[in-house]
């Protein structure tokens, strides 16, 4: 697949990253040549300097031939993005998405407009950041999750302690298994990273102490499932904001029907102003810097729930974190924008990370596929994709039960949905036209397993 990629910054690069690695043609367009440096420092891929919506650089960049096209350019105003995706639409670029910084271009009247005039899909990074930490606060007690058709299946992170059923002596994989058959439950481990590694289990592999559990579960069973990890649900209903960042605002927006005490600490007068403006009562607005112990008791730290570490440093965000543990917040959620840091703020103790780069690029992913697939999900703490598919009638993953499907070692059917029914997947599972299913998927095995829903 030939992409363009307009826009150099952390998006732009780290989407070329990932995407080259997907055997992609990718060529980076930017008017910043240092930019254009640490691009190709990174990954395997052509670069244009120049103005991002002049026509002469797009046509330059051959975007009249791109499957697509992705204008991700941070330094300039939004509008140039869509200029430039416009151009591009105009040029022939196949499918065409564009980065925006206002939510007013989401709703489902200015969607539909840009979709008329050729740009298939807008997304607002902070926002979809906003989105998944208002999502994990529903779970508190995993890393992270992704859920499938509103709940009814769910794949979720949980690091494993000396509370967990799983640090038993006797446990294994198959054990932990039979437990679920006795009771009758829907849950399933599909996989385990340790040091870095991510395992595709085996019956008899056993859990050590730290591992990050990759586990699937029914909507009725996830509750047990979170018992024998050793885990409990929160019931949040404060939460506390260090930064008043457009991540910041963006949470405190989302998360009106599910939180009722918002407080944003911010150091910046002007911001804090600005913010005071945007809210109503739910939400309060504190000049100061939540670096500061003497700030976060005066602001009674120890009353919240939550804790959400959204400034611009990932450096003061973890720590921010560890402070708020030391005053007894139970729930931290830290964004760290370093994705080298991600294994660090877990080990330091974050008990949910956020980064937008791999969020964005998850959505962006989705194009690449075969159409089939509905969503992708970069799960943090492994190299692995969770992608959602919607199975089409002559598809081959319809063909035969999944044991003799021939399907990647690296790569498993976790879940099926079916019609309001929803199921774990096991070897003598067979696949039904019209299914949902969740496949857990190592970077390399992706597109072997897209083959299997064409």
């Amino acid at each position: 697949m030939k992409i363009v990629i307009e826009g150099a910054g952390e998006v732009g690069r780290y989407l070329a990253q990932m995407l080259s690695r997907e055997a992609n043609e990718i060529t980076l367009v930017d008017c910043d040549g240092a930019r254009l440096a640490k691009a190709t420092a990174i990954a395997d891929v052509a670069t244009i300097e120049g103005p991002s919506s002049s026509v002469k650089t797009l046509k330059e960049a051959r975007v009249g031939e791109a499957d697509l096209f992705i204008a991700v350019n941070p330094s300039v105003p939004q509008q140039v993005n869509i200029v430039s995706a416009l151009v591009a639409h105009n040029l022939g670029a196949k499918r065409v998405s564009v980065r925006i910084d206002d939510e007013e271009y989401l709703t489902p009247e200015n969607k539909y407009l840009f979709k008329q005039l050729g740009i298939e899909i807008m997304f607002f990074p902070e926002r979809i950041a906003a989105d998944e930490i208002v999502d994990q606060l529903k779970h508190s007690a995993a890393l992270e999750s992704m859920d499938f058709a509103n709940g009814k299946l769910q794949i979720s992170v949980f690091k494993i302690d000396e509370n967990s059923e799983l640090m038993k002596p006797e446990m294994n994989l198959m054990k932990f298994g039979e437990i679920a058959a006795r009771e009758g439950l829907q849950f399933r481990v599909i996989a385990i990273s340790r040091n870095d590694q991510t395992i595709m289990p085996n019956p008899t592999s056993r859990f050590k102490y730290h591992d990050l559990v990759f586990a699937i579960a029914n909507k009725e069973s996830m509750p047990k499932l979170v018992e024998l990890m050793g885990k409990s649900n929160l019931e949040i209903s404060r939460l506390m904001i260090f930064g008043g960042t457009e991540m910041g605002e963006q949470v405190a927006k989302v998360s009106g029907r599910q939180i009722k005490d918002i407080k944003i600490i911010e150091k910046n007068r002007a911001r804090c102003l600005e913010l005071i403006e945007m809210f109503d009562s739910r939400v309060t607005v504190v000049n100061g810097d939540a670096r500061d112990a003497d700030v976060l008791v005066e602001e009674n730290i120890h009353e919240y729930d939550a804790f959400a570490a959204l400034s611009e440093s990932d450096e003061m965000n973890m720590l921010a974190c560890l402070m708020a543990k030391k005053f007894g917040v139970k729930h931290t959620m830290a964004d760290i924008e370093n994705v080298e840091y991600i294994r660090l703020a877990e080990e330091m103790g974050v008990d949910t990370v956020i980064n937008k780069k791999l969020l964005t690029v998850g959505r962006i992913f989705k194009f690449t596929l075969s159409g089939k697939a509905r969503s992708v999900k970069y799960m943090g703490g492994t190299k692995a994709e969770v992608l959602e598919y919607t199975v089409s009638p002559d598809s081959k993953i319809t063909k035969c039960a999944l044991k003799d499907m021939g399907f990647p070692k690296n790569a498993v059917v976790g879940g099926v949905i079916r019609g309001s029914d929803a199921f774990i997947a096991v070897g003598d599972t067979v696949i039904e036209p019209y299914d949902r299913v969740a496949v857990f998927a190592m970077k390399e095995a992706v597109k072997e397993v897209d083959t299997f829903f064409k």
